[in-house]
């Protein structure tokens, strides 16, 4: 089988998955888990014969016309080079973890087969994104994405919240996707086709007459598929769908596409420094406001879903200082811990019983109960965190150091600013990311909250599943000085003025963090049972959980309110109600938009039935009149007719004397 056979046939196997399932799901409930499994699985091995076929060797380019369009022509066609092929194993290992891991997390719900069928259409869509040569063809596979969020985010629809996170999902990303496609056409238009490798080749030659206007076009659709700043609002609300999907979303799935995109398309953002400027000062914005924005989540998974957005800015800022090699690599190494720590939060929130007791405050005795989460994704937030020789600490470095890079000027054509902001940001969003990790790992697996009630052991395919992913969490940092012949040849390698400050940085994040939580735990040890006001010492965050009952029960319909020993409390002060609620913008986007929309559709619709149903009724109801006064005059009397014409004619023999008499004067 030839490499390019392979590669086709890698986005269609989970495609025909996806269609398999949704019609034999409910004729034959039997196939359902094999047809979910056994596809994406084929498609992982395939993604792994298909990189080791390619390795570091010249770009696999073919195409094929699609259709004839009078102008630009679209194309089928495959462009496959290191990083796309890597970025396939990773979207292969992680869909295929995520669907063996369902078949337990799920086992019990009744639209099991339509959600295995949507996460393999899901996962078609992402390798299509990655191995297409065509914008249009990419675009097919961006949407496609898109439609899948909205049903797997809503899959709990009974509830509001799922009802609401995946309308959200789906609109601030379509807000993105309008600029996007006009982005697309500019680009295509400037360069005279639609194929990738034609685009950089036209880039190259100086051939783009607009390339800030078609970057910045770009940039909207990228901001709201990988979840950045000012359209990141929605990933936190994506908590509300099941917590495997989360791990597909932002791991392997849909927020990656963003950064692929700009990876691919480098050149083009390069060729305008006033785009890259403003890719810098986007990640940098995403990755501080979500690091603060984490640091004050109760809710596991929102803490997860900030982080994601932060090492999301991450890889857009190393792109943003021209280093692709970089951002692919944290893309990768993100991938494996973050859906590690996804599945590993899922064991958590299982071994409550339900999808919705994810409040870490309340979490106790969770540690003893789900050791394989307890080690894994302690290892997992290690590796978040950028501490040594976890996969992390590689290649947020290689960020860091590229940023380093480029604010020293030794990267050529890349603006100082852009460096330095990057830089900059990066360092703050190490401490933060600690923190964070730090106070999810005391509060889920050391905290003081009641112990939820056992619900007996976790499935062996969620368990197993874990450790799976716990391999490249420790082991992918290895892998650091091989792969700048999979990229674009610039070493990985941690620098050493970076490696002392990230590091560094991290670990004061944590020991501080760690402090605060044991501070903050002595003190609401000292509070008696049933208080209801904060001791007198208490500091001003602790202060803020008045008229509390620590000791009551934290699990089931009477739980309790947290517990007030929270780090984060203390060391976000007054900012922590700020950070909990993501800075109030989802408030601004109401009063700016949501409301006057609202406003406007209850203004049209009272014109509608106020004024055109007024207009409407009335056309009916005048010729109704009309007819009945008629219908009035036939009365079927023969002597009502004559006279009634006579009278007529005696009217008209009136006006016509008078006429000519008037005329005769």
């Amino acid at each position: 089988m030839t490499l390019t056979t392979t590669a086709v046939l890698v986005p269609l196997l989970p495609f025909l998955g996806a269609v398999a399932g949704l019609l034999l799901g409910r004729r034959a409930p039997g196939f359902v888990r094999p047809l979910a499994v056994l596809p994406t699985l084929a498609a992982a091995v395939l993604t792994v014969t298909v990189a080791v076929g390619q390795g570091t060797g010249p770009a696999t380019d073919i195409a094929t016309e699609l259709t004839p369009t009078g102008s630009i022509p679209i194309d089928l066609a495959l462009h496959i080079d290191g990083f796309a092929a890597l970025i396939a194993v990773l979207v292969g290992v992680v869909a295929t973890c995520v669907q063996i891991y369902s078949t337990g997390y799920l086992r019990d719900d009744p639209r099991y087969p339509s959600y295995a069928a949507l996460v393999s259409l899901f996962t078609s869509a992402m390798l299509l994104v990655v191995y297409t040569g065509d914008l249009m063809m990419l675009l097919v596979g961006w949407e496609v994405m898109g439609i899948c969020s909205y049903f797997l985010v809503g899959h709990y629809w009974e509830t509001e919240a799922a009802r609401a996170a995946s309308l959200k999902a789906f609109l601030v990303t379509k807000l993105g996707d309008v600029p996007f496609l006009f982005g697309i056409f500019a680009l295509a238009a400037d360069a005279g086709t639609f194929r990738i490798t034609g685009i950089l080749g036209s880039v190259a030659a100086g051939g783009l007459d607009h390339p800030t206007l078609i970057a910045l076009l770009l940039l909207a659709g990228v901001a709201g598929k990988s979840a950045q700043f000012p359209l990141h609002t929605w990933l936190p609300d994506a908590m509300a769908g099941p917590t495997p999907v989360s791990a597909l979303i932002h791991a392997a799935t849909m927020v990656a596409a963003g950064v692929y995109l700009v990876a691919r398309l480098l050149p083009v953002f390069a060729a305008s420094a006033a785009a890259l400027v403003v890719l810098a000062v986007m990640a940098a914005l995403t990755m501080v406001g979500s690091g603060l924005a984490a640091l004050a989540q109760d809710d596991i998974k929102r803490v997860l879903a900030y982080s994601t957005v932060g090492q999301l800015g991450y890889m857009l800022g190393a792109l943003a200082v021209g280093d692709r090699g970089a951002a692919v690599f944290h893309l990768i190494s993100h991938g494996a811990f973050k859906a590690l720590l996804f599945l590993g939060a899922g064991v958590i929130i299982h071994a409550a019983g339900t999808n919705s007791l994810a409040a870490m405050s309340r979490m106790s005795g969770l540690a003893r109960r789900i050791p394989d989460a307890y080690w894994t994704v302690t290892v997992a937030l290690l590796a978040l965190a950028a501490i040594p020789p976890f996969a992390g600490f590689f290649s947020k470095e290689a960020v860091l150091g590229a940023a380093e890079h480029a604010a020293t000027g030794h990267a050529h054509g890349i603006p100082g600013a852009a460096g330095w902001t990057v830089l900059v940001s990066g360092l703050l969003t190490a401490l933060l990311t600690a923190a964070y990790a730090t106070r999810l790992w005391l509060l889920a697996f050391k905290g003081k909250g009641a112990e939820a009630p056992d619900h007996g052991s976790q499935p062996v395919a969620m368990n197993a599943v874990l450790w799976v992913l716990f391999v490249p969490t420790v082991a992918l940092g290895l892998a650091a000085p091989f792969l700048p012949g999979w990229f674009d040849g610039r070493s990985l390698a941690p620098t050493l003025t970076t490696s002392v400050l990230g590091t560094g940085i991290a670990l004061v994040g944590g020991l501080v963090t760690y402090a605060a939580w044991r501070h903050t735990t002595a003190l609401a040890a000292r509070i008696p049972l049933g208080a209801v006001v904060a001791a007198p010492d208490a500091t001003p965050a602790i202060a803020e959980e008045v008229a509390i009952d620590i000791h009551a029960p934290a699990y089931g319909d009477n739980a309790g309110a947290p517990d007030p020993a929270d780090p984060g409390r203390l060391l976000l002060g007054p900012l922590q109600r700020h950070a909990a609620v993501g800075f109030h913008l989802d408030a601004v986007y109401s009063a700016l938009f949501v409301r006057p929309v609202r406003a406007a559709a209850t203004l049209v619709r009272f014109l509608d039935r106020a004024v055109v149903d007024t207009y409407v009724r009335g056309a009916g109801t005048a010729p109704r009149l009309l007819g009945a006064a008629v219908r009035r005059a036939q009365t079927g009397n023969v002597q009502t007719y004559l006279a009634a014409l006579l009278a007529g004619s005696l009217v008209l023999a009136v006006a016509a004397v008078l006429v000519a008499t008037g005329t005769g004067a």
